[in-house]
């Protein structure tokens, strides 16, 4: 462990929350980078519930995951907010790649990190999830049973974003298409030796040909972008920009939908079930048909919490929306 030096978070840090520098190892081998947030008053001779955190799926540990780490260190818990493999400073010797296994194994490797720590009780250990990391993190606890408690933040399904795309808006012509265009990316990607750049959720023109690009977002946009576009470049090029987020300042590799493609997520998450799950979305996010969808799929004890007035950004750094105060009493309820 070690301070933070050089510090590159995008949101307005509290000085008194120590914060500290951390790597740990998923059983794939990738090395994970996280941020650990220990509590106000912090005493090691006590022992600490804990809660791993990460998402927006593209984002850093400096942006959405930390700030959400040091809120709920502010309310006693001990944090890690981490970087997937691939991504950030976590390793993995092809860069944005992203995988629904090791995404969802990242979680539990950092569950084994701070379940070390001499401080952290692991009989009292949650997980939040942000955006696409949320089908991630519920995939993770239906199986890692040492995750007592987990919630979601304006949760996003990858997998069914990526084959039925958004609002089920993708037809079967498209996907036949789709896996035309990943198959051909696959032959020169291999003839070249590196990866292309790419986007995780391909669009296509009236035509139904595909478009790519190697950013997800320009350096500005043009005028009739839709509102989903501007609230997403709002936050990752505007107000949150960081250079080492995928969503920010690049792409995900070309392929990266092929994974999402063969496995899917949330496919066993009512096993979650005696332990308590909490879905926390925006009233105007336009991911709330997903987080009510995998809320209906989801066994008792749940909840659902729709913010009034919230898009899906917004619960990424607003913190008069953000309900901060929810995710404190769920978590101290529950661990």
């Amino acid at each position: 462990m070690s301070k933070l030096a050089n510090d590159t978070r995008v949101f307005k840090i509290n000085p008194e929350i120590d914060v500290q520098n951390v790597r740990f190892k998923n059983r794939f081998g990738f090395i994970l980078a996280g941020h650990m947030y220990l509590p106000l008053n912090f005493d090691s001779s006590k022992k600490y519930p804990a809660i791993v955190i990460s998402g927006p799926f593209g984002a850093v540990k400096e942006q959405s995951s930390g700030l959400y780490a040091q809120t709920m260190a502010e309310n006693g818990f001990v944090t890690v907010a981490f970087d997937q493999s691939t991504t950030g400073e976590s390793s993995g010797s092809v860069r944005d790649v992203a995988s629904p296994d090791i995404f969802v194994e990242d979680f539990s490797a950092a569950v084994d990190f701070i379940g070390l720590q001499k401080f952290v009780d692991r009989e009292r250990i949650g997980a939040i999830g942000i955006c696409g990391l949320g089908s991630h993190v519920l995939t993770a606890a239906s199986i890692d049973v040492r995750i007592k408690a987990v919630a979601t933040s304006v949760m996003y399904d990858m997998s069914d974003s990526m084959w039925m795309g958004l609002n089920n808006s993708k037809s079967e012509k498209q996907r036949e298409i789709e896996k035309q265009a990943l198959a051909q990316q696959r032959w020169e990607d291999a003839e070249k030796g590196t990866p292309a750049r790419g986007l995780h959720e391909l669009p296509f023109d009236e035509n139904d040909k595909p478009m790519q690009s190697s950013v997800l977002f320009p350096e500005s946009l043009p005028e009739d972008a839709d509102s989903v576009t501007k609230e997403f470049f709002n936050y990752y090029r505007g107000r949150a920009f960081h250079p080492r987020s995928v969503n920010s300042a690049s792409a995900w590799t070309a392929t990266t939908p092929w994974s999402y493609y063969n496995f899917h997520l949330q496919s066993h998450i009512e096993t979650i079930s005696p332990r308590p799950t909490l879905i926390v979305t925006g009233e105007k996010a336009h991911s709330r048909y997903m987080a009510e969808e995998s809320y209906e799929r989801l066994n008792d004890p749940k909840e659902l919490v729709i913010v009034p007035g919230a898009t899906h950004t917004d619960l990424y750094d607003k913190m008069d929306l953000i309900p901060f105060d929810k995710f404190d009493s769920f978590f101290k309820e529950n661990l």
